[in-house]
């Protein structure tokens, strides 16, 4: 028996099923999104992001901020938040986050196989990503070699008006004074913080790279900086960059005691994530080689992944150092009372 089909018919047939497969490669296309809200602010990210979408076919939506701000935006977004991930750049801030409750446990061999214990929450709320240390950069002409080699020298009277830094209240000067209390306790920790703000060439001011420029134009004799910092000066090919790294040299504090105080850049999986399993494949990318490989060589951090080798000559060109042990959690929950030491001793 022949079927016949009117026009009308075949018009609503057809018409059903270009909407059931809209409808179908819709929910494909949504599928392969992740919603990314990120306080790193590094161009040389954008190979991360761009190598992850030709790998797994999953687009990345990116809205940049401040920590502070997007933290503030996930909180207030609640279950109808659409980010899925939320990056970082301080061990002190992700701990604040994971307070806030923002992150979900993520259960992932990978993550919890290639990143040691220091550097994530045993809760798997949150991961670094990257490692950075903070280094002193001292004054050839104005200091010794040995001469200052630990974060404590910073106090000595002896270096009274020859000390930079930045303020106090940045969350790299709080991380590493929540460092301090939990290898020393709070009362030292304040009495370095004095002696060092007795010790100050001048207010603080700028940023990580104005501090270094400080010391080569001879207005202090040592500076603190994160490490990346210094490896942009060395790579950099501007005369007054090199100059200024002619000028100084480079010290590891603490190398022969507790180490270097180290921070990480991390994230982790937001709880109201709408893209979960993009999100975990995400963070999984993130600690692939290939992705540390871009971390070390794009903004000049270290790979979080134990024995990983990468070639970066600025940072092989800053020498080897022991790294402070201490679990990330330290640097979050004696933030506050680091804050409040700043304020004490007015450490503006």
């Amino acid at each position: 028996m022949e079927l016949k089909i009117t026009k009308t018919r075949f018009r609503t047939l057809f018409a059903a099923a270009v909407s059931t497969l809209i409808a179908v490669y819709g929910a494909q296309a949504q599928d392969k999104v992740l919603n990314l809200y990120s306080a790193r602010h590094y161009s040389t990210d954008e190979a991360l992001y761009s190598n992850f979408t030709k790998a797994t076919g999953i687009k990345i939506n990116r809205l940049e901020g401040g920590e502070d701000q997007l933290l503030q935006r996930i909180k207030s977004e609640g279950a109808n938040s659409p980010a899925d991930v939320f990056l970082t750049v301080d061990a002190g801030r992700l701990w604040l986050a994971d307070q806030e409750g923002v992150f979900a446990p993520v259960q992932s061999k990978v993550l919890n196989e290639r990143i040691p214990a220091a550097y994530r929450l045993a809760s798997n709320t949150w991961y670094g990503l990257s490692t950075r240390a903070r280094v002193m950069v001292v004054d050839k002409l104005k200091v010794k070699p040995g001469e200052i080699a630990t974060y404590e020298d910073l106090a000595d009277p002896k270096w009274k008006g020859q000390v930079c830094t930045r303020s106090g209240s940045h969350v790299y000067m709080l991380s590493l004074i929540s460092s301090i209390i939990e290898h020393a306790g709070a009362e030292k920790a304040e009495a370095w913080a004095k002696g060092v703000v007795a010790n100050l060439a001048r207010q603080p001011k700028g940023g990580d790279t104005d501090q270094i420029k400080a010391v080569a134009a001879g207005e202090c004799a040592v500076a603190l900086s994160n490490s990346y910092y210094v490896a942009r000066l060395i790579k950099s090919d501007k005369a007054d960059d090199r100059a200024a790294m002619e000028r100084v040299r480079i010290v590891w504090p603490n190398t022969s005691g507790r180490g270097v105080h180290m921070n990480v850049s991390g994230g982790g999986v937001l709880k109201y994530a709408p893209n979960r399993d993009n999100a975990i494949k995400f963070m999984e990318y993130l600690v692939s080689d290939e992705a540390q490989g871009y971390f070390a060589n794009g903004n000049n951090e270290w790979p979080i992944v134990s024995g990983l080798k990468v070639k970066n000559p600025a940072l092989d060109a800053m020498g080897v150092f022991k790294p402070d042990s201490i679990n990330m959690i330290a640097l979050g929950k004696n933030q506050r009372l680091a804050q409040e030491i700043v304020n004490r001793v007015g450490w503006k």
